[in-house]
C-alpha cells in the first residue's frame, strides 16, 4: 500500500530490517498500523515472532563480534553517524508526514520539532563521542585510567507517542559509542523507526549493525529483554511494562535504562508572570494531544491567583485549533487510537463521578467523528487524592489543583508515586531555588518546560524510572567501563 502527498511517496508495505535488508516475517504474517484521523489502514507491516527476533539479535552479535563498527575509528563512525544526520534532514518532509499520520500528531510539530531534533541526535553523540574525556589519576608509583568500550547488542524498546525522536536519541548513542543495535519501535506507530534503515544504508553504516523488528511486545519485546546476548537495554514506556522489562532481564543481569510515566506538577505561584504561566501550561499539557511524559498534567495553582489563573487558562484553552494533523494550522490532532481515545474518556468521567468539576472540554470532537479526536479539557477544583490526579492519562486533560503555601505547594507535588518533571512559575529566585530542590523529580523547569540541553541528565525518579540517560551518562550507559592500573 502506498500513499502520497504531493510528490512525496510516503509509505509501503512495511518489512523488518535486519542485516542492511528489509525482509518479511519467516511466517509472513502482518499486521495493520492505522491514521488515528481517519481509523484507515495505513500499511501493513512485517509481525516479527521470536525467531526472527532471535535472528536479529544473533546478527547484530555477529556483527558486534566481528569488530567492523566496535572497532572502527572513533572519526569514521562519526562520520557516518552525521552522514545519518544529515539524510534525516534531506528527508524531513517525508518522515515528517509518517509521523503526523502514523501518530496523529500536527505536521507543524512533526515537521519544526520532531524530526530536527531527531538530526540533532545523531549529530550531537557523533560529535560528542569524539571528545569523551577518561579519567586518569596518579597514586605513589602506579596510575590509573578509565577506557570506555562498546557493551555490545542493545536493545530499545520505543514508545508510540514521539516514536522517531525517542527512537534516535537511544540509537545514536548506542551506535555512537560502538555498539550494535536492535530496535523494536511500538506496533500502534512502526513506520518511521521502520525508515531509519533506509537511511542508514544510504549513510554506509555496515550491515547488521542496525536492526529494526515489528511486532508485539508480549513477543518480541520479551525475547529483547530475556536473550542472553542482549548486552544493554532501554525502554520507554508505561511503569507496569517496564517493571516486566526489568525482571526479564534480570535474569540475564542485563544493565537496563527506563524511562516510564509521569504525572508531573506544574506549579504557580501567585509572584509567577500569569501571562506567561498560561502559555507554557497549554503547551505542557496538550501539546501532543498530552502523549508526553513530561506534561505537566497537574496544574497546582496559588489560592491568591486561582480563579484568575483558571479564567484565562480556559480562554486560551478555547482558542486550541483541534482538527487534520496534516493542516499546518492545527494546534491538536487525533489521540493514537481508539483504545487510547477511550482511556482519556474514562478518566474524565471518573474525575466528574469524583467531585471534580469541568471547566472546557469533556468530549469527543464531533467534526471529525470518523477519527480519534478529543477536545482539550479543564478538570477543576480537583483534589490530589483523587484518580485523576494520581494516574497517568497520557491525553489532553489538565486537572487544576489548588494550594494554599510554598510547602503545600511541595506535599502536594510530591503525593504522587511519579517523579519524573516539573515545573515551577515565579519570580522569585529563592523561591524557585527551594521548590525545584525540595520537589522529588528528575528534571524541573523554571518559568519555561520542555527545553532540553542534550548534554545533561535525563530521567525519573520513584516510578518514572531508573537511571539517567543524555551526554556523558548515555555514554556511561552503553559502554563497558574498565580501569586499567598500571606500576611505572
Amino acid at each position: 500500500m502506498n500513499i502520497e502527498v504531493g510528490n512525496i511517496k510516503l509509505i509501503e508495505d512495511a518489512k523488518l530490517f535486519i542485516d542492511g535488508e528489509y525482509v518479511d516475517s519467516h511466517t509472513g504474517e502482518t499486521f495493520d498500523t492505522i491514521n488515528p484521523a481517519t481509523n484507515e489502514k495505513l500499511a501493513s507491516v512485517a509481525k516479527a515472532d521470536i525467531t526472527d527476533t532471535k535472528r536479529a539479535i544473533d546478527i547484530a552479535h555477529r556483527t558486534f563480534e566481528s569488530g567492523i563498527w566496535s572497532k572502527m575509528p572513533v572519526e569514521e563512525r562519526s562520520k557516518i553517524l552525521c552522514k545519518m544526520s544529515d539524510l534525516i534532514l534531506e528527508k524531513l518532509d517525508e518522515l515528517a508526514y509518517i509521523e503526523t499520520m502514523d501518530v496523529g500528531k500536527p505536521i507543524s510539530e512533526s515537521k519544526g520539532f520532531d524530526i530536527p531534533r531527531s538530526a540533532s541526535n545523531f549529530r550531537f553523540f557523533a560529535e560528542m563521542i569524539k571528545y569523551i574525556t577518561q579519567e586518569y589519576y596518579e597514586m605513589n608509583n602506579y596510575y590509573s585510567y578509565s577506557q570506555y568500550n562498546p557493551a555490545g547488542v542493545t536493545s530499545l524498546i520505543i514508545p508510540w507517542n514521539l516514536p522517531f525522536m525517542q527512537m534516535t536519541w537511544k540509537a545514536s548513542a548506542a551506535l555512537a559509542v560502538g555498539n550494535t543495535v536492535v530496535i523494536k519501535p511500538a506496533s500502534n506507530t512502526p513506520l518511521s523507526a521502520l525508515k531509519l534503515g533506509e537511511i542508514a544504508n544510504e549513510a554506509g553504516l555496515p550491515p547488521g549493525v542496525l536492526n529494526i523488528i515489528t511486532g508485539s511486545g508480549s513477543v518480541v519485546g520479551t525475547e529483547m529483554s530475556v536473550n542472553p546476548k542482549v548486552k544493554r537495554l532501554s525502554f520507554v514506556g508505561e511503569t507496569e511494562t517496564g517493571k516486566t522489562v526489568m525482571q526479564n532481564a534480570a535474569k540475564s543481569l542485563t544493565p537496563v535504562s527506563l524511562e516510564l510515566g509521569g504525572k508531573s506538577a506544574n506549579i504557580i505561584f501567585e509572584d509567577a508572570d500569569l501571562d506567561e504561566a498560561v502559555e507554557g501550561s497549554i503547551e505542557a499539557i496538550f501539546r501532543n494531544q498530552g502523549e508526553i511524559c513530561l506534561a505537566g498534567s497537574r496544574i497546582l495553582v496559588e489560592e491568591k491567583v486561582y480563579q484568575q489563573f483558571l479564567d484565562r487558562f480556559v480562554e486560551r484553552v478555547k482558542k486550541i485549533k483541534v482538527g487534520d494533523p496534516l493542516d499546518e494550522e492545527t494546534d491538536m490532532g487525533a489521540i493514537v487510537s481508539k483504545d487510547q481515545l477511550g482511556t482519556v474518556e474514562y478518566y474524565v468521567q471518573l474525575g466528574l463521578d469524583e467531585g471534580a468539576k469541568i471547566a472546557y472540554g469533556g468530549e469527543r470532537v464531533k467534526e471529525f467523528e470518523n477519527g480519534n479526536y478529543y477536545q482539550p479539557t479543564v478538570v477543576y477544583d480537583v483534589d490530589n487524592k483523587m484518580r485523576i490526579a494520581q494516574e497517568e492519562i497520557f491525553g489532553p486533560v489538565a486537572v487544576v489543583i489548588p494550594f494554599k503555601d510554598e510547602q503545600e505547594a511541595i506535599d502536594i507535588a510530591n503525593d504522587s508515586i511519579y517523579g519524573l518533571a516539573g515545573v515551577v512559575w515565579t519570580n522569585d529566585l529563592r523561591k524557585a531555588q527551594r521548590v525545584t530542590s525540595a520537589v522529588d523529580s528528575g528534571l524541573l523547569w523554571v518559568n519555561c518546560w520542555y527545553i532540553r540541553d542534550l548534554r545533561t541528565p535525563f530521567g525519573g525518579s520513584k516510578d518514572s524510572g531508573i537511571g539517567r540517560e543524555g551526554g556523558k551518562y548515555s555514554f556511561d550507559f552503553y559502554s563497558e567501563i574498565k580501569t586499567i592500573t598500571m606500576k611505572k
